[in-house]
């Protein structure tokens, strides 16, 4: 029995399929599979007939990439990280029903199946369209097989799909100056016969089930991104690509097409139910197709479109499948005050985490939850790991049931007292024990997991505040008949501890279960003052959790600085300077007006990282230009700078400002630098 939901007949719970061409990191766990496990858990203890759903993403071009960059095939990839991802996952003790794979023989069916539908009830738009072609490699190119310069910020290494330096969404057509990954020679557009998923046809039905249905209970993040989309007005998407590495589009005459990866992806949730079905014997349509079925994903918030817009519209548009409750997407997780790279090894890797601090899954899934990026990104540091786990988990947690185990055997063998002499302190203790259950409960139906957690802690410091005020170690003396009372509230406390701590700390559950010799009990045994029976025996105590020492931290933040000192070194070893470009005449380059400009006021870009607004003062005008330098340069940093600018550039609106202008700036590896004069050069001097 839930206590805020509407009572489903079951639940049916996703969390993004990771890429498996890497492994997984901190920032995965934080943003997405831990919020699922916990949410999972809790439902189980519930007694809520649950699904959780996990697999690996094993399309797409990343994995291309990745093969392509280590020279072995893309199978060969994802079979090595799929093991990876899915043991990490298996240590860490997220409790998925199926993990599955979207190389799998049912996946490819299901997914080649659910086009076919689509296909034969004329769901598509088939267009010929035309699309890059490398005539060296002799073939169409994805999204992120072309580079070139950002039409909005003009960073020269903007990729096919998105500009990372200013975050806007491109099309391959968009970029200026576009060449190829494979070759490096500048592709040619080719006709080439591709289906489209309308997405404008569906806006009246995300507009009523989104914005208004969903309005209140949908995260403002998700709601936030959902409405802009929605109101920049849909297009129509691909749902095929050129390549040879996917599933294989399941139409005549279409060699060398296989399903587009955000399209096959999603539905390998639904392969994977198929697959769990199976191995259970039960019919998998039910978690999929009735009413009575809540579906919940959980994502990072770069897949938000995806969950919350094209994967629903999909689904309406097959006609049989249920939508999403809700996609509680979390924010980003940084570490160490910089924004998690694996590029860069920027990264606290799960698999290294279980071999540097094993046995400790606990400790790592506490920090994470209790600084979780519900609302906003947040940062993780080693230091707050160490302060974390010493001065709560041990300290609190860990010293509360010490001490409870401790005193009941040193007085009582280690058999439970009774509760015989009870005051007006220890009824309203065994009273506010009773409201934890629902306090918790409320949150994790809410996905409010870091409040949840923090409630969790509260009991724990509720059972130390009770020690503490009765003395039993002295009480002992004076009044032994009020320690037995004391002893079998403390020991209550640590029974439903050890209930309700199980979505949040599983691993400590186990063990403070095993210690109390009390089997796992379902949620709605949380709450009861009688968990533990009089006279029963209880298990030696063992420390719940263990100081982290000085030495472990450093170790860690060892790792990071090499990984900062080796990226250093990289970058001056292997830059990579680009080609010179094809050749201009001289009256094409004096067709460039470049002068001598000031920067007069600058400011970030609401709702933005990497856009600057910038007040210029040309000499002959003062304008607005807005460049994607902000991760490179602090507003105040730029005020009365002196800069080199391309006045004559044909204006651009810009996240609905009109930018005047360009900002010279040298690139080196995603590292931007103003170019400049060095002398005073008076303001709308010219540059020749």
């Amino acid at each position: 029995m839930l206590y805020t939901e509407n009572q489903f007949k079951r639940y049916t719970v996703t969390s993004a399929l990771p890429y498996a061409n890497g492994p997984v990191h901190i920032g995965h766990l934080a943003g997405v599979y831990i919020p699922a496990d916990i949410y999972a858990r809790y439902l189980r203890l519930a007694g809520e007939d649950v699904i959780y759903i996990g697999g690996s993403d094993e399309h797409g071009v990343p994995i291309t990439i990745k093969a392509r960059n280590e020279g072995i095939t893309p199978q060969e990839v994802v079979d090595h990280y799929h093991a990876i991802i899915k043991k990490s996952f298996e240590d860490f003790g997220i409790s998925f029903d199926i993990y599955s794979r979207t190389s799998d023989p049912i996946h490819h069916r299901t997914a080649s199946d659910f086009f076919l539908k689509l296909y034969q009830d004329n769901k598509f738009i088939e267009k010929t369209t035309q699309q890059y072609y490398d005539e060296e490699a002799r073939q169409f190119l994805a999204d992120r097989y072309i580079t070139g310069v950002c039409p909005h910020c003009s960073n020269e290494r903007a990729y096919g799909d998105q500009c990372e330096s200013c975050g806007t969404s491109l099309s391959p057509t968009d970029l200026l100056h576009p060449k190829s990954v494979l070759s490096g020679s500048e592709p040619v557009l080719k006709d080439t016969k591709h289906w489209f998923l309308p997405l404008n046809e569906y806006e009246d039905f995300l507009k009523e089930w989104i914005l208004i249905q969903h309005k209140q209970d949908w995260r403002s993040t998700v709601y936030g991104q959902c409405k802009s989309w929605i109101d920049m007005g849909l297009q129509p998407r691909a749902v095929t690509r050129d390549l040879d590495w996917g599933i294989k589009l399941p139409v005549p005459d279409t060699d060398g097409k296989v399903l587009y990866v955000w399209f096959d992806a999603p539905i390998g949730y639904i392969s994977a139910t198929k697959i769990w079905a199976d191995q259970h014997q039960k019919d998998w349509q039910p978690y999929w197709k009735d009413t009575e079925t809540k579906l919940v994903h959980f994502i990072g918030k770069d897949n938000i479109v995806f969950h919350c817009i094209i994967f629903p519209v999909m689904l309406k548009a097959e006609g049989s499948y249920i939508l999403p409750e809700n996609v509680p997407a979390n924010e980003f997780m940084n570490l160490e005050n910089d924004k998690i790279s694996t590029s860069r090894n920027w990264a606290v890797w799960l698999h290294e985490y279980m071999e540097d601090f094993p046995d400790k899954q606990d400790v790592l899934r506490y920090v994470l939850t209790s600084s979780a990026p519900e609302t906003k990104d947040n940062d993780f540091t080693w230091k707050d790991f160490q302060a974390k786990n010493n001065n709560e988990l041990v300290a609190i947690f860990g010293n509360f049931v010490n001490r409870t185990l401790v005193l009941t055997h040193k007085y009582y063998q280690g058999r439970i007292p009774a509760k015989d002499v009870l005051n007006e302190t220890d009824r309203a203790v065994m009273e506010q024990i009773k409201t934890y259950p629902e306090l918790i409960g409320r949150n994790i139906e809410k996905y409010h997991f870091r409040d949840g957690l923090s409630e969790l802690m509260n009991l724990a410091r509720l059972g130390n505040k009770y020690l503490t005020d009765n003395e039993p170690w002295k009480e002992i003396n004076t009044n032994p008949q009020h320690v037995t009372s004391v002893l079998n509230i403390a020991l209550q406390i640590a029974a439903n501890l050890s209930i309700l701590c199980e979505p949040f700390l599983p691993f400590t559950a186990k063990k403070l279960q095993t210690m109390l010799n009390m089997q796992p009990a379902k949620w709605s045994k949380a709450g009861c003052v009688s968990l533990l029976d009089e006279g029963a025996l209880i298990g030696e105590p063992t420390l719940l959790f263990e100081k982290t020492e000085d030495s472990a931290i450093e170790e860690q933040l060892l790792k990071l600085r090499k990984a900062k000192e080796q990226n250093a070194q990289n970058a001056q070893q292997d830059v990579e300077v680009e080609p010179q470009k094809a050749l201009i005449s001289y009256e094409d380059f004096m067709k460039a007006d470049l002068r001598i400009c000031q920067v007069l006021e600058a400011e970030r870009v609401a709702k933005t990282k990497k856009l600057l607004k910038l007040k210029v003062d040309t000499g002959f005008d003062i304008r607005t230009i807005i460049s994607g330098i902000a991760e490179n340069y602090e507003p105040e940093a730029l005020t009365g700078k002196k800069v080199l600018m391309l006045v004559n550039l044909q204006p651009k609106e810009i996240i609905g400002t009109v930018s005047q202008g360009m900002i010279l700036m040298a690139d080196c590896n995603g590292t931007l630098g103003i170019l400049t004069s060095d002398k005073d050069m008076p303001n709308g001097s010219i540059v020749k």
